[in-house]
């Protein structure tokens, strides 16, 4: 069974027999980004550890737009969120807010949470339940305004 790390690096291929500038370019760097963490960590990633890395890159993307925006860059942000959509292709469907919504009003029924105070109780359990499949910016808004934070 190909990892998905093999899917990436047989994607970079097509790309470039496809002459797609963009995606090779973006490709290139998630698998520089892969290969830079698994120096850091000393061994080869698993699945779970490259979608962190992917993760990890489309929130860059995401912050490079919100900046490039800021200095009315639109080239920029044309090319970043070309980039930041090749990498979410990588990633897990991601969790609708009525879904994270439903968890978060569960999760804090389990708890006991009844305040600003008890968001501590509450995001753990959230972001095991949603590792890879929402941001944890996104499900921290949600249980903020459960709560009444």
């Amino acid at each position: 069974m190909a990892t998905l790390k093999d899917q990436v690096q047989a994607d970079l291929a097509d790309a470039m027999r496809n002459r797609d500038e963009v995606r090779k370019s973006t490709l290139r760097l998630l698998i520089a980004a892969i290969k830079n963490t698994e120096i850091d960590q000393g061994k080869t990633l698993d699945d779970d550890a490259v979608v962190t890395v992917i993760q990890k890159q489309v929130k860059q993307r995401r912050e490079s737009i919100i900046e490039f925006e800021k200095g009315n860059r639109p080239d920029l942000v044309e090319r970043e969120a070309a980039e930041a959509a090749i990498l979410q292709t990588y990633l897990p469907e991601q969790a609708r807010p009525e879904e994270i919504e439903a968890a978060a009003r569960r999760v804090i029924a389990e708890t006991g949470a009844s305040g600003p105070r008890d968001i501590g109780k509450v995001m753990p359990a959230l972001t095991r339940e949603f590792a890879g499949r929402a941001d944890g910016r996104a499900i921290n808004e949600i249980v903020r305004s459960l709560l009444g934070a």
